[in-house]
């Protein structure tokens, strides 16, 4: 597979889940994305170290890794070989959990046969591998991290898009105001979304409308199932990448 063609699975099998977004004409349609926030875990086919290796192969080099302990989790910020999109691999850390909700998502997560091509497209691009879970799991899941919760019931793929508001020729307000002409509500709460973002950038996190979804038992539970974000330099005069800025400086480590 080319990285262009896993770009475009991984856009496909977004709007297909988040409609609202799919729909949105505040933009041209090829406008460029600035990131690309993909969520997984550390369990298996599905941790970070079996994925950087098929992700290098498709031209991302990793630039820096981030430690989040109060979220629980790691990220990885990967560069695309050109001006495309770059990818915040961002992996839950199931340690931080307490041992019965670790247990649950463990045993919901290897409750699934083996892809049968180790293929990053097969391990992000296609949904949930493993059963749905009830809705009572998906609870206690959720209240132990919502992202425990949001992983059980999605799989591993793509949370949510980042555009810089600098890429889309208009400020950030502006857009705004036309996103919550559109129905999405944001927040500029920071620390929305996965993981919080630095404050060298002005940032707005869109839930998109919630999905109702059939669970385990045949009950249907409406929930949020991720967003979109707009994203747009403090400081104008710095060279970087809009998305070199998106973590806080604090949370970097050392790369071994």
């Amino acid at each position: 597979m080319q990285r262009e063609e896993f770009i475009q699975q991984l856009w496909l099998d977004y709007i297909h889940q988040h409609p609202d977004i799919g729909g949105l004409r505040l933009w041209p349609v090829d406008a460029p994305i600035e990131y690309l926030a993909l969520l997984t875990l550390n369990h298996g086919e599905y941790a970070m170290d079996s994925l950087l290796p098929m992700l290098a192969l498709l031209g991302y080099r990793r630039v820096h890794r981030h430690a989040m302990a109060d979220r629980g989790l790691l990220v990885s910020l990967l560069a695309p070989p050109d001006n495309g999109a770059w990818l915040l691999l961002t992996e839950l850390q199931l340690g931080t959990l307490s041992r019965h909700p670790r247990d649950t998502l463990k045993t919901l997560v290897s409750t699934h046969a083996a892809p049968t091509a180790q293929r990053v497209e097969n391990l992000l691009c296609h949904g949930r591998p493993w059963p749905m879970p009830d809705w009572s799991t998906y609870q206690t899941l959720y209240l132990a991290n919502p992202l425990a919760g949001w992983l059980a019931v999605m799989g591993p793929r793509l949370h949510h898009v980042g555009f810089d508001c600098a890429q889309l020729g208009s400020d950030i307000e502006i857009l705004d105001q036309k996103m919550n002409q559109a129905g999405l509500n944001g927040h500029s709460n920071r620390h929305q979304g996965v993981f919080p973002v630095s404050p060298l950038l002005d940032f707005r996190f869109y839930p998109t409308r919630s999905r109702r979804m059939a669970f385990a038992q045949g009950d249907e539970h409406r929930i949020e199932l991720g967003g979109l974000a707009l994203v747009q330099k403090q400081v104008s005069a710095n060279q970087e990448r809009t998305s070199e800025l998106l973590l806080p400086h604090h949370t970097r480590c050392e790369m071994s």
